[in-house]
């Protein structure tokens, strides 16, 4: 059975993407959005393995842009590993492999989709930071129950000296990757290191904003390190999820005053920068 996009949605979607474009920016967002919708169609095996992609003509023409929209889409795709050139055939579907890159594409445009991209991220990390603070709880050495409290120190030496504290906060939690002595945990925190650091920044610019929400995070630092250190794996995994639920629920507190601050619009920026590779 062939499998096509509709004419009619893909010339909507990128509709949308010409009306929300920044000036100057707009072969590029329209070049993400053909991307966007392709592999989405891909992902969800709309297009099977091993079948050929429209051609580049049938594509300009279901999505109204040109062939160098369309040409910058295919090669993301490559890149992608869901899509390869394959002599006679054109562009085919690649079947998923190990080789396949895992991505995370996080829709930045505005404040409102600001706070939803780091909901996403800070969901994510809870089933990771908790399972790995209660492993680190099992396994940790002295050498790194010391750095886990050096790195804890150094977040507050940062908050004293006015710093937003952003890289000292992730190699707390880093330091905790660490001791759960699992290398996955630790590859896992290191890709994850550009979105949980936009993450991170925007939390941080968040909480330093009110001087509660520093004593909640500071608390709850303190608690994880405590229960790390207790070899307590239970009192440390809740700990850890404890800390991303507040850390979600202070996101969720950020006001339309926080987005329209230089801070809240350098917070966006840099999740649309993380998102754009940038």
């Amino acid at each position: 059975m062939k499998t096509s996009i509709t004419t009619r949605a893909a010339k909507a979607a990128v509709a949308q993407a010409r009306g929300t474009a920044p000036a100057g920016r707009a072969k590029a967002t329209l070049a993400d959005h053909v991307t966007s919708v392709l592999a989405q169609q891909i992902r969800a095996g709309e297009f099977a393995p091993d079948t050929r992609l429209p051609s580049e003509m049938e594509l300009t023409e279901r999505f109204a842009v040109s062939r160098t929209v369309i040409r910058e889409a295919i090669s993301r795709l490559k890149s992608e590993g869901l899509v390869g050139s394959r002599r006679g055939s054109g562009t085919v579907v690649l079947a998923a492999n190990q080789a396949t890159p895992f991505r995370l594409d996080l829709q930045v445009e505005d404040g409102r989709d600001s706070i939803q991209a780091v909901l996403r991220v800070i969901e994510l990390r809870r089933g990771v930071e908790g399972e790995m603070a209660a492993l680190a709880a099992q396994r940790r050495t002295r050498a790194q129950e010391k750095a886990i409290r050096q790195a804890l120190q150094a977040i507050d030496e940062a908050a004293a000296a006015g710093r937003d504290g952003v890289q000292e906060d992730f190699a707390f939690h880093a330091a905790i990757s660490n001791a759960a002595h699992n290398p996955l945990y630790t590859s896992l925190v290191q890709f994850l290191s550009q979105f949980l650091h936009a993450a991170i920044r925007v939390a941080r610019m968040n909480e330093a904003r009110s001087s509660e929400f520093v004593q909640q995070v500071r608390a709850e630092h303190a608690a994880l390190a405590q229960a790390i250190s207790d070899g307590d794996a239970e009192a440390a995994r809740a700990a850890a999820l404890r800390h991303m639920e507040n850390s979600a629920k202070r996101i969720q507190a950020a006001d339309r005053a926080f987005w329209a601050s230089a801070e809240g619009q350098a917070a966006a920026r840099e999740l649309a920068r993380v998102r754009s590779g940038g």
